[in-house]
């Protein structure tokens, strides 16, 4: 604005007013003039800024007094102060309480308020809002003192009226508008510039300090601007990272695993074979398993070769006491005869040569002995009066010659009344078993092996089956087992077995009447005189009252519905047991109690 026109001198090069003397206050020079225009605001240039380039500049504030009125507030400040006492709203000249108005200051010195009137015109008051600004000399400032670096703010902006380099720097503030050459600005606050739109920029730069609080607590800030996280921020957010990389990893993995497994599944894997097995097992079972009850029986069985007669043939027996005695099955032994020979193998492979004891053909039991063998182990003896139907059962034989071969099962029935042999025709080697039924598998070879309960203990000696073809003896050899096999009760062989062994043959208890085995009717009928003597005198029948053609229905309670039951019935007791018979003769039933007779077998 001042191309073309002479330098003016700027206000720190003009001459300033001097004070006379320490403590003396010169006459104050009028700026303003009586020619000089005053601006809307209170500030006022001179007539020659204006004519010159039309520029003003504001002169360098020099020392102020304050009008009396105020000397309080300065003898507050104390003398030589350069600070200012703020003044009281409304103090000043016509201007409104708190507003602000730029205005030339004046160079005005200490003086009554008389002085400052007669300085010059309304224009050189104090304005309102501003504290009057003490002036001291400077000659009298300590010179240890520090000195600012910054003039004390003529115009008072708060927070910022203090001087020194401590104090920030002052806002920035809008500047009113400059009215044009010769004219004057109306009356009232001076209008404000309208700020100058920027472009708008739909992706601004982020800026640094968009959310800085000054006056907020001091924390610690990245480079950037942001908040520095804390350590739990920080610990959350490892752990949140942590967490997803182990999902991804388990869910890659997964993938994997799941694409390896179905190529090894469609093509069968790679390298060689290698098969999974189970580890070894201890070799202890329970003692009522069917392992168990074979573990403790098998060193008690034996293999019986038997040759003799242009005969051979191969059956099982057992153990009974440690001098050597066999007990098997009478048609086991039969082909032997008196000059054939019989082999003993025991279940650890060790074999023996063996004799006949004894044999009876109406129970199909036989004893056998050996000799010169040491560490014979019995078999237990049970009871058959204590089996039910139902319980479970083991058989152990050599059915066709396998020697050692356990099978299982149950008692399917007892008392079954059967008949075995009869091959001679004249009935003396008929056996009449009232037999313990099992489905048990038993074989041609199970002859004479023992059937046991789950304590190990021998309850039957396995004697026939019922095939196919209708026969019963194991020896047939024409049919396997249907799960119908047949052993004799323990009690009975039990009993056989000592006479066998102590006298070499067996008793037979008897009624003593002869039964016709022809009789179709219901029941056991006794003989008629042209069949023979009935009923044998002085025999039990006989002293009972038993006459021919009575027929017997039951015994001891239970029906009979044929001679042969009427005989197993009679063979299941001892000599000297006590039998109580009922009869039917003509038309009238009577019940008849008895002693049983004894009869020697063959």
């Amino acid at each position: 604005m001042n191309e073309g026109k002479p330098t003016k001198a700027k206000w720190w090069s003009r001459p300033r007013p001097v004070s006379p003397g320490v403590g003396e206050v010169g006459p104050v020079e009028d700026i303003s003039g009586p020619g000089a225009d005053r601006d809307s605001d209170g500030d006022h240039q001179s007539e020659r800024d204006y004519k010159s380039d039309g520029d003003y500049e504001l002169d360098r504030p020099a020392t102020t007094t304050a009008p009396t009125g105020v000397t309080g507030a300065v003898d507050a400040a104390g003398a030589g102060s350069p600070y200012v006492a703020p003044a009281e709203p409304g103090a000043g000249s016509g201007v409104g309480g708190g507003d602000f108005e730029l205005e030339r200051p004046a160079a005005v010195l200490q003086g009554s308020v008389s002085d400052a009137e007669a300085v010059g015109s309304p224009s050189d008051a104090v304005p309102a809002g501003r504290a009057p600004v003490a002036a001291v000399p400077a000659q009298q400032a300590p010179e240890n003192r520090p000195r600012p670096l910054h003039d004390p703010d003529p115009y008072s902006t708060p927070p910022y009226g203090e001087p020194g380099p401590w104090a920030p720097a002052p806002p920035v503030q809008h500047p009113a508008v400059t009215p044009a050459h010769g004219t004057a600005m109306p009356p009232g606050p001076p209008p404000l510039l309208a700020p100058v739109p920027y472009p708008s920029n739909p992706h601004p730069a982020p800026a640094p300090w968009q959310n800085y609080d000054p006056w907020a607590a001091p924390g610690p800030l990245q480079q950037n601007g942001a908040a520095v996280e804390t350590k739990t921020q920080r610990r959350k957010r490892a752990r949140k990272a942590l967490v997803l990389g182990a999902v991804a990893l388990a869910l890659v993995s997964g993938g994997v695993g799941g694409a390896v497994g179905a190529y090894l599944e469609r093509n069968g894997g790679v390298g060689d074979v290698t098969l999974p097995q189970a580890a070894k097992e201890a070799p202890g079972r329970p003692t009522d398993s069917v392992a168990g009850i074979a573990a403790r029986a098998l060193p008690s069985v034996v293999t019986l070769h038997v040759r003799g007669s242009g005969e051979a043939d191969t059956g099982t027996g057992f153990v009974l006491d440690t001098r050597g005695h066999i007990l098997t099955n009478n048609h086991v032994v039969e082909p032997a005869g008196s000059g054939g020979e019989i082999t003993v193998t025991f279940s650890g492979g060790e074999s023996a040569k063996a004799t006949v004891v004894g044999r009876d053909s109406g129970y199909d039991l036989a004893v056998v002995k050996v000799s010169g063998v040491g560490g014979l182990r019995p078999m237990a003896l049970g009871n058959s009066d204590s089996v039910q139907v139902g319980d479970p059962v083991v058989a152990i034989g050599a059915p066709f010659d396998l020697a050692n071969t356990v099978t299982s099962g149950i008692i399917s029935a007892k008392e079954r009344p059967i008949t075995a042999g009869g091959e001679k025709g004249d009935g003396s080697d008929v056996s009449y078993v009232d037999a313990l039924q099992t489905d048990a598998p038993i074989n041609p070879g199970n002859s004479g092996g023992p059937l046991l309960d789950t304590r190990a203990r021998v309850i039957g000696i396995n004697s026939a089956i019922r095939s196919a073809d209708g026969g019963t003896d194991l020896q047939g050899g024409q049919a396997g087992s249907i799960g119908l096999g047949f052993a004799i009760p323990v009690n009975q062989a039990r009993r056989v077995a000592e006479e066998l062994i102590n006298t070499g043959r067996a008793t037979h208890p008897v009624i003593g009447v002869m039964l016709d085995m022809d009789y179709a009717g219901d029941g056991a009928r006794v003989g008629t005189k042209g069949g023979g003597v009935p009923v044998t005198a002085g025999g039990p029948g006989a002293r009972a009252g038993i006459k021919a053609g009575d027929v017997i229905t039951e015994v001891d309670g239970q029906r009979v519905h044929s001679g042969e039951e009427l005989i197993v019935k009679t063979r299941a007791h001892r000599p000297g047991d006590r039998l109580r018979l009922t009869l039917r003769r003509g038309g009238s039933q009577r019940t008849v109690t008895l002693v049983l007779g004894s009869a020697s077998g063959g």
